[in-house]
């Protein structure tokens, strides 16, 4: 008789990854990071970031009693800011708890985790009982079972946590975790799944009924607004002015030059500081989730008796695009970085 655990964990015995950098025993903090940096983003991404988050920051105890100024500048890059400032404040309710949360309940009182990456860090983390419902479990289970309802309405959503629960094994349950991250990740991809090498395959009903590239239901895609803004650049011999970002909203504590929605607003301020336009112009586009953001910088130059005035009236720093990079910026800024280098940006 076919037992779909069974199945998938001798699937991941042979074919699943067992090499990751947070695959450590008994260390739920490197699976806590782990998690929170792979929400909505890809491992092939994360990799770059991990190790390096890690030797900083090697125990929660680090990160929790770490600045933001800190952490952010080992954050920058991988987006959705907030989740990071979740982290490092949770982390910091850890390290002055002294001790890393016993149960589910526990663990989703953290800010930054819902049922389920706390489902995560009880499995792969404390090694206990978990059930999971990412992306790639969604996935898999729809094209199972040929679910084709709207798993975005609570009403099926519950159906899937509670057939996820019922699929779920006690034994090897962290195995099992990771085993149906990796079929979802490897095998069982959002375009063209590799149904050829899925263990599931003969008792899939999705692929039974050749629907499986429909599978999950997916609700049509709504055109991406495309916004526009600029961008100051203001100039000092190799220095330009950076401003740091509101702690919460886009780039949450992230360092940016002074962006403008509209023309006239940035052209009042370069005015009203005195400033001397320079004739570069540089026009990068990004794409956040939702939108489009079409950044142009237009570039001035500073002399040194105005860098203090500049500084105290709109309260930045006259940072180096290094040192400015190397505090936190994000993906954003720094391809203005290398459009406004590449484009011999310099000060006369």
């Amino acid at each position: 008789m076919f037992k779909f655990s069974d199945a998938l964990l001798e699937w991941f015995d042979i074919h699943g990854r067992h090499d990751l950098p947070w695959q450590v025993a008994d260390d739920p903090y490197k699976v806590w990071v782990s998690e929170i940096m792979l929400q909505q983003t890809q491992v092939k991404t994360v990799l770059q970031y991990f190790n390096r988050f890690i030797t900083r920051f090697p125990t929660v105890n680090d990160l929790g009693m770490a600045s933001w100024d800190d952490v952010a500048p080992y954050w920058a890059g991988l987006g959705y800011y907030a989740r990071a400032r979740n982290l490092h404040k949770a982390a910091g309710i850890v390290a002055r708890q002294g001790h890393f949360p016993k149960s589910l309940a526990e663990w989703i009182e953290l800010p930054g985790i819902g049922p389920s990456t706390g489902g995560a860090l009880m499995s792969l983390g404390l090694r206990q009982y978990g059930v999971i419902m990412d992306g790639n479990v969604k996935r898999v289970l729809s094209r199972f079972f040929a679910i084709e309802d709207d798993l975005s309405k609570p009403m099926y959503e519950r159906e899937m946590w509670k057939l996820a629960d019922e699929l779920c094994p006690v034994e090897r349950n962290h195995d099992y975790t990771q085993a149906i991250m990796d079929l979802g990740a490897t095998i069982c991809t959002p375009k063209k799944p590799l149904c050829l090498y899925c263990p599931m395959q003969q008792h899939c009903k999705a692929h039974q009924q050749g629907i499986e590239a429909d599978l999950p239901f997916k609700k049509p895609k709504k055109a991406v607004p495309i916004r526009s803004a600029k961008v100051l650049l203001i100039q000092s011999q190799d220095e330009w002015f950076w401003l740091q970002r509101p702690d919460s909203g886009l780039w949450g504590g992230l360092w940016c030059l002074p962006i403008f929605d509209e023309l006239a607003a940035l052209q009042q301020q370069a005015q009203t500081l005195g400033l001397t336009a320079l004739p570069q112009r540089v026009e990068i586009s990004h794409s956040f989730t939702h939108f489009t953001w079409q950044l142009e910088a237009l570039c001035f130059k500073a002399s040194d008796d105005q860098k203090e005035h500049i500084s105290i009236e709109l309260q930045g720093q006259w940072l180096s695009p290094t040192a400015a990079t190397q505090l936190g910026i994000p993906t954003a800024m720094k391809k203005l970085i290398s459009a406004l280098e590449s484009s011999a940006v310099s000060v006369p």
